[in-house]
């Protein structure tokens, strides 16, 4: 059976021919319709890519529209009814999957860019040492083609498209404010910033980039009901939750790198032993660079958002 055979299109889960619009005057509930519409079209679209693998990017744009669906159903799941939970359980399931590969997708391409960098003299070893992960990406693509190939798949997929359709009406007297809304996940993100001490483990760091990730997806839910004076507010902590992602982003994937070259450096010596002890020295240092200035980073995140609410 080959890839195109497999594509599935919105008319097959009852989506209709257009995307859903939502406007800013439209209750919040038909804005969280209107994103779970557009992010499991983005799903679908990058489905055949993914399970072609011809370019790393479709595996990427499907994983980000599954947590993008994941982070709505977390934040506004009662206004779609009582399958949200279980729906997003499901994304999990599939995430996982697409997160293992994506994390290879990563290490390998940065890989090879920093080998690339080295004397022609420890190119081989380099590339011998990337061929480990090539070889453990493969597996995990495996497993990732079967769970797209399963029914618990197709059914996760006919889920998600009846939350788009889902009859709800918010009551008159208590309407859901999808930019009042921001106020909780920025907390949360200040709180666990306090909690940090100087120098934070690696593991709290990649925990603040989880809550600084759930800060950006809910503007962007919240960005099509914003109101005229509202929207540059929004596009202004859009951008700094993207810029804090992707400082504690690069700093999450130098970690993994550093701890995978630790790895090779228990079983192999000679020269892929040296190449892998290079790798692991420029990846801490990649990691203090991060650590310099996610700070700086965070700062201007909570003078955005405490702008949105001034």
């Amino acid at each position: 059976m080959t890839t195109e055979s497999l594509r599935r299109t919105p008319a097959e889960l009852g989506l209709p021919d257009a995307p859903v619009e939502a406007r800013p005057a439209d209750p919040a509930v038909h804005h969280v319709r209107a994103k779970l519409d557009r992010e499991i079209r983005a799903l679908l679209a990058h489905e055949p890519g993914t399970r072609s693998g011809a370019d790393p990017e479709d595996l990427h744009q499907m994983r980000v529209a599954l947590r993008r669906m994941r982070s709505v159903l977390k934040l506004s799941g009662t206004l779609v009814g009582d399958g949200a939970e279980p729906v997003r359980a499901e994304l999990g399931w599939l995430g996982q999957s697409l997160g293992e590969v994506r994390d290879y997708d990563v290490l390998i391409g940065h890989l090879r860019e920093v080998i690339a960098d080295f004397e022609v003299r420890d190119q081989a070893p380099g590339r011998r040492l990337v061929s480990r992960f090539v070889s453990e990406r493969a597996n995990a693509k495996r497993r990732l083609t079967r769970a797209l190939s399963s029914a618990r798949y197709s059914t996760l997929l006919r889920e998600v498209s009846l939350l788009t359709r889902a009859e709800f009406v918010e009551p008159a007297d208590r309407p859901h404010d999808l930019i009042a809304g921001l106020a909780k996940p920025h907390r949360k993100l200040a709180k666990a910033v306090r909690a940090l001490p100087a120098d934070p483990p690696d593991d709290d760091l990649h925990a603040l980039r989880i809550h600084g990730k759930k800060l950006r997806y809910a503007a962007e839910l919240a960005q099509t009901s914003a109101k005229k004076k509202q929207a540059p507010k929004i596009k202004r902590l859009l951008k700094a939750t993207k810029d804090f992602q992707t400082v504690l982003g690069d700093h999450q994937d130098a970690v993994i790198a550093a701890d995978r070259m630790r790895t090779i450096l228990e079983s192999v010596d000679g020269p892929m032993g040296f190449v892998a002890g290079r790798i692991a020295e420029r990846e801490l240092a990649r990691r203090a660079e991060a650590r310099a200035v996610w700070r700086e980073s965070w700062a201007a995140v909570d003078a955005a958002a405490r702008a949105l609410h001034a």
